[in-house]
């Protein structure tokens, strides 16, 4: 009678004779300094084609993508009340993109901004980030800037200013917030259906209610503060501070029916949120995440959204969430109410941008996304609502774009 060995310990033999013989082994990935993997390229820079693009959707509504105006590195977009719209760019220049024109022209009289690196890469800069119209803009004209200021030392730090629209230039643009050294980087603004001033900021100190690092602030639209914020009398946290906990925050949008504060912010290697804004609230970062670190183990092995505010939607992998639009518009009708989100790229791949449609219910609760252009290959920055009821977006590519999403009809 032949003599049995435990399945277990055959199974044990043999793997470890497998392994010992090379036949199976995980690549060694390689590294930056500041250890984060290193991008793979294959997928990467994909020139956009002249368009246009003609898609099927999911609700059954057929859409066509066209490609306005191609521009290098846009940001952000604003609409003027003409429908002409302005554009940001990371160089630090401020467009205008005329109604039918095919072409931006440069408009004088923004602040310098401090850029370099090649965007999706660590350590570069942005010198603008973001772009907004006071709610009253009719009557005083007032436009918004977000960018990285140059300081004395040659470093850079995030700063919020406006200046008066003439028509076709910035005039008296000032500065009217200023970050601290070490709070650098992107930014998003929102006014609020109160007339109040949010945007989010990176950088460190997320936990540390006395730094700017890692928070959504509120202030007036002079940059004054706020009475009514919640930190207003503690000593140890800064008036301005609405929310903390935070970490990288590329999007910020006003719910149209609501008024609530909606943020996106991008996790480590998955854990991209989308949240609701409470003031007061602290949502966690960097001590509870549904993401990994970028070596791989998790960033927190049991998430503890019993002690920190919860997403309302998340990703794994990440799409570096971007800009964000709640779509009120009749131009696309079966899409009415939903949530787009720009994606910078997919799963930490270069060349995977596109765009993600969520519908949510009357409960603010996820029933099913959708992802957008995945085959253009390009890094959504922005995403905005025309007055014409389409939607807008902006690729932040070396050859970016300006597109349009309209019924095809």
């Amino acid at each position: 009678m032949r003599n049995r060995i435990p399945g277990g310990i055959v199974s044990a033999a043999m793997a470890a004779a497998f392994f010992a013989t090379g036949a199976y082994a995980q690549q060694d990935v390689p590294m930056t300094e500041t250890r984060i993997p290193v991008a793979p390229t294959g997928l990467a820079d994909n020139p956009l084609p002249d368009g246009p693009f003609h898609y099927r959707t999911a609700e059954g509504m057929d859409i066509r993508v066209e490609v306005l105006a191609r521009l290098e590195y846009p940001m952000s977009m604003a609409f003027l009340p003409d429908g002409d719209m302005l554009v940001v760019t990371r160089r630090g220049e401020l467009h205008m993109l005329e109604q039918g024109a095919s072409e931006t022209s440069l408009i004088e009289g923004g602040p310098e901004g401090v850029f370099f690196g090649e965007s999706g890469d660590a350590g570069t800069s942005h010198a603008y980030v973001d772009i907004v119209l006071h709610p009253d803009f009719a009557a005083n004209h007032f436009i918004y800037l977000a960018y990285n200021k140059p300081t004395e030392d040659g470093s850079r730090v995030m700063a919020l200013g406006r200046g008066r629209w003439t028509g076709d230039r910035l005039e008296g643009f000032e500065d009217i917030w200023v970050a601290h050294p070490g709070v650098s980087g992107v930014s998003r603004m929102a006014f609020a259906n109160d007339g109040k001033l949010i945007f989010t900021t990176s950088g460190s100190g997320p936990q540390n209610l006395s730094t700017a690092g890692g928070k959504v602030l509120r202030i007036n639209d002079d940059g004054s503060i706020p009475d009514d914020n919640p930190f207003i009398g503690d000593a140890n946290a800064r008036d301005d501070v609405y929310s903390y906990g935070h970490r990288g925050s590329l999007g910020l949008a006003i719910h149209p029916t609501t008024g609530a504060i909606w943020q996106n912010e991008n996790g480590p290697n998955g854990g991209d949120e989308i949240n609701i804004i409470k003031p007061g609230a602290n949502y966690g970062w960097p001590y509870v995440s549904l993401g990994r670190t970028y070596q791989g183990p998790w960033q927190a092995e049991r998430p503890r959204h019993d002690l920190f505010e919860p997403p309302v939607v998340y990703w794994m992998p990440a799409i570096a969430p971007s800009g964000m639009l709640f779509y009120t518009g009749d131009a696309l009708p079966a899409w009415k109410g939903d949530i787009f989100v720009g994606a910078l790229r997919t799963g930490e791949i270069p060349g995977t941008g596109h765009l993600e449609r969520i519908l949510i219910n009357q409960n603010m609760q996820e029933l099913r996304r959708e992802t957008l252009l995945y085959d253009l290959r390009q890094r959504v920055r922005d995403v905005r609502q025309g007055p014409d009821g389409y939607i807008y977006l902006a690729t932040e590519e070396r050859d970016g774009a300006i597109l349009r999403i309209v019924p095809d009809d």
